[in-house]
């Protein structure tokens, strides 16, 4: 594969993005068949269902740690949680793939750009929930 050349940039950037959104489908599939197994189907709504006064993700742990530990047992929540993470991860893998990219064409300056995409998606995702009052 030439690196050098838009197609094929353009087509691995793509299976990228195409990738990551099969994968995270399969993986909340995976879960919600795994938790209409565990409940039943009649009492799997009633984890959907919002309540104003009520936490809406119910009881489960959504923290990363949380999430590892669902999986080890094999919870279904655990693991939609985690094909929402593969979600949300596969657009900033591709923001680190077009650093690499660049990189590889040698275009100095869309790779300092990427990188300070880079570097503001991460502090999105990574630093704001862990300000005070932000989740207000």
């Amino acid at each position: 594969m030439r690196l050098r050349d838009p197609e094929a940039m353009n087509d691995l950037v793509s299976y990228l993005l195409r990738s990551g959104v099969l994968l995270s489908s399969g993986i909340i599939t995976l879960g919600a068949v795994l938790a209409l197994a565990k409940y039943g189907s009649l009492s799997t709504s009633a984890f959907f269902v919002y309540l104003p006064n009520q936490i809406p993700h119910g009881t489960f742990n959504v923290s990363f740690s949380g999430i590892l530990s669902g999986l080890a047992i094999l919870d279904p929540f655990s693991i939609i949680e985690l094909g929402v993470v593969v979600l949300l991860a596969t657009p900033v893998a591709r923001v680190l793939l077009s650093v690499f990219l660049f990189a590889a064409e040698g275009d100095r300056l869309y790779v300092y750009v990427t990188i300070v995409v880079l570097a503001l998606l991460l502090f999105g995702i990574l630093v704001t929930p862990l300000i005070p009052l932000f989740n207000a």
